[in-house]
């Protein structure tokens, strides 16, 4: 998935773009811009990718993405077949720092919201409590007028800056901000190759075959690139999956070891609880 500094639908007049999707499947491409990226999935699922962070999403997801933070939504691998029936609905706000005026946030009256845009640089996520309390204001942003639109954003903006930190997950765990796209079509191929294999075996040859390198090479490279391992990254993918498999199906724990590319039980409720902080089975419980 090509990493790549993507141009705002916005026109240069303006500074806030707000827009439904309605479309058969997410973009499929990693990518970053200089707008701040307020991101409400209303129908779909599957894995998406924040900085260094590797989750998954279901109807509800409410993510607060900084400027120049690589990111990419990338649903289930049903979603981009021909005969896919399901749709994906989401609703996109994009806006500058200055969408309001230049230094507008400095004024001490608004030092929460601009501690909530100083902490978004590592992207945020809001859980589906916080979300289910924003839904109205979400699903109306895209039908106000414009001057509607910049109130009630600061509105919603105001409220997820009194969101306590235990209502709130903090998505990369470094500062994975861009500026330039240097090896971005090298590491594009590579998570691409990583979204969509994931389920099989990939050996550490494969993938660094994919990427045209020596093995030594591509590990320091997506090292570099992701701030993880190739194994604890391909790990996180498998595991997150699992996660959403066992709330989503009734699906025996130790079939969805297999479904999501571990070859050993052990190993599977092993990297489950390291990644998890919970066994498979408890986390299905507590669901």
């Amino acid at each position: 998935m090509k990493l790549v500094l993507k141009n705002s639908d916005t026109p240069v007049s303006e500074k806030l773009n707000i827009h439904t999707r309605d479309v058969p499947c997410l973009d499929t491409t990693w990518h970053y811009h200089s707008e701040f990226e307020l991101l409400y999935i209303t129908q779909s699922n599957g894995i998406r990718f924040v900085g260094d962070s590797v989750a998954p999403f279901f109807p509800g997801d409410l993510v607060l993405v900084g400027s120049y933070l690589p990111h990419l939504w990338r649903n289930d691998p049903s979603y981009y077949e021909e005969e896919n029936t399901e749709q994906v609905k989401t609703i996109v706000t994009k806006f500058t720092g200055d969408f309001l005026g230049s230094d507008f946030f400095d004024r001490s009256e608004f030092y929460g919201i601009n501690k909530l845009l100083n902490a978004c640089k590592f992207g945020l996520s809001f859980g589906k409590k916080i979300s289910k309390t924003l839904q109205k204001d979400l699903l109306e942003l895209p039908k106000l007028s414009s001057t509607e639109q910049h109130i009630k954003l600061l509105s919603i903006l105001h409220k997820l800056s009194l969101i306590e930190d235990k209502d709130r997950v903090v998505l990369s765990s470094s500062d994975m901000r861009q500026s330039k796209t240097e090896n971005s079509e090298r590491i594009d191929t590579v998570l691409k190759y990583i979204s969509d294999n994931y389920a099989t075996s990939i050996a550490l040859d494969d993938i660094a075959g994919v990427a045209c390198m020596t093995t030594n090479s591509f590990c320091r490279f997506f090292k570099k690139m992701t701030n993880k391992s190739f194994t604890q990254f391909l790990n996180e993918i498998r595991i997150k999956n699992a996660s959403r498999i066992l709330v989503q199906e009734n699906i025996p724990v130790s079939e969805v070891c297999y479904i999501v590319g571990f070859n050993s039980i052990t190993n599977f409720n092993k990297q489950f609880k390291q990644i998890m902080g919970s066994t498979p089975k408890k986390f299905r419980e507590a669901i």
